[in-house]
């Protein structure tokens, strides 16, 4: 497969990543103009009808591979690793990298938010008030007790992923521990591990129609003129976004790993795409593994426990919506909160992202437990409300960008990375090739099925 995708590559053919890139440009220039000649054919047909079914098609269908992928994927990279301390070390570093990324984001969010000072002088008049549901904030006990679940089979139907990576790691240990007896197991979960990696490809190839609609329903919902009562508070949160990816992350990795951080951005650009057009961490983990493993290099020992992890705890981006969102209220309704409150908001943003999943819209039931608990409104949530899907997707993006960071971190410190996929600028690139069917192979594992029935 290698040696197709580097050929196919070579002669010339658009890479699904090319694709995908024009369908979300397409897909923003079709919202914008949709928004603007919006009429009810138009919205109940095309952008409630057919962009949302495609776009929900596409969406699903990534969810659907998220559970059996992450379950055999880390069943593998247990088994694989073999040592039950150095499984021990990789999750405590990966964790410990996780908060302490998510920690510097929140502090340069809320600096960054003091500095430029977004709500200053914000005009209340002719905002449209909105319901909003508080949430309260769970105590630390219950984030680290809800970790280990009660039904095993709940946690894999409701799609709980740190649950299910606590059940799946006992139960790879427990394998370990009976040695040969298992090796069929792990033969089989080798096998399903491939098998799954197969069907990630088959659904990314239907990406750019299904990064398409979802860009431009959005577009064609939201529109431009949404940004403008807020604009401050998108520029602000941009900027402190755009000043973790390619300052905090970009330098973390250099200084760790020695890395280019160019050609870490290049090869972790189809799990950014896919992470901006579905705003969701969960659903775009498929995509991640994918690119950690099959384009940076990352060994599926690592990557199959640090990516679902951070799909999970790691909120990067979140966490900066969090800072700069508390700020731009505080300055709106004229709350001095002091040194304090912005310290509480950092301890309860980094609890608030262990204990939430990766789906969209998280961030605004995160947002309301630091408010709460600071004692700004939570009603000021509507301010933010009509742009916050556009800039969900843009933190989504940083979050996913954080989980790759920590995974090549954490493998380049337990040798566990190889230089030569990462320096391979075709190394796991998707193309046509891909999906192609070896005839051959399909006729003897027919002849295989045909004996077997006999």
């Amino acid at each position: 497969m290698e040696t197709m995708q580097s050929s196919g590559h070579a002669q010339g053919g658009m890479s699904l990543t090319t694709k995908i890139v024009i369908g979300m440009v397409a897909g923003l220039i079709v919202g914008t103009i949709l928004n603007k000649v919006s009429t009810p054919f138009i919205d109940a047909y095309l952008v409630d009808g057919l962009f949302y079914m495609v776009g929900k098609m596409f969406l699903s269908a990534l969810k659907m591979l998220v559970v059996p992928l992450v379950t055999f994927s880390l069943l593998c990279g247990v088994m694989g690793i073999g040592d039950i301390a150095i499984l021990g070390r990789v999750g405590g570093k990966a964790f410990v990298l996780y908060l302490a990324t998510t920690t510097v984001a929140i502090a340069l969010a809320i600096v960054l938010a003091l500095a430029i000072g977004p709500g200053k002088g914000f005009d209340m008049q002719g905002v449209a008030a909105a319901k909003v549901t508080g949430k309260e904030a769970p105590s630390v006990w219950d984030v680290f007790a809800n970790i280990v679940p009660s039904n095993p089979f709940t946690a894999f139907a409701q799609g709980e992923m740190l649950q299910i990576i606590f059940y799946v790691v006992v139960v790879g240990v427990a394998a370990l521990m009976l040695g040969r007896k298992s090796e069929p197991f792990l033969r089989a979960c080798e096998y399903m591990n491939d098998l799954m990696m197969q069907v990630v490809t088959i659904v990314m190839h239907f990406a750019p129609i299904g990064v398409f609609c979802l860009i431009a329903r959005s577009f064609a919902q939201q529109g431009i003129e949404l940004f403008v009562p807020v604009l401050a508070y998108v520029a602000t949160l941009v900027s402190a976004l755009a000043i973790h990816l390619f300052g905090t992350l970009m330098l973390l990795l250099k200084g760790m790993t020695g890395l280019s951080p160019v050609k870490f951005m290049h090869k972790i650009r189809p799990a950014q795409l896919f992470a901006f057009s579905t705003a969701s961490s969960n659903a775009t983990i498929p995509v991640t593994l994918h690119s950690v493993t099959k384009r940076i290099g990352v060994d599926n020992s690592v990557a199959s426990f640090t990516v679902p992890l951070g799909a999970t705890i790691n909120m990067d981006g979140t966490a900066i919506m969090q800072g700069v969102a508390t700020v731009f209220l505080a300055n709106v309704y004229g709350i001095d909160l002091g040194l304090g409150g912005y310290l509480t908001v950092i301890m309860m943003a980094v609890l608030a992202s262990v204990g939430t999943a990766g789906v969209p819209g998280v961030g605004l039931v995160m947002l309301t437990m630091v408010l709460g608990q600071v004692g700004l409104p939570i009603e000021g949530i509507a301010l933010i409300l009509g742009v916050d899907r556009l800039m969900d997707m843009l933190r989504t993006a940083v979050n996913i960008s954080g989980d790759a960071v920590v995974s090549t971190i954490v493998a380049s410190s337990e040798g566990k990375i190889d230089l030569a996929v990462f320096n391979d600028p075709d190394a796991g690139v998707l193309d046509g090739d891909d999906l192609e069917i070896d005839e051959q192979a399909e006729a003897a594992l027919a002849r295989t099925a045909h004996e077997h029935d006999r």
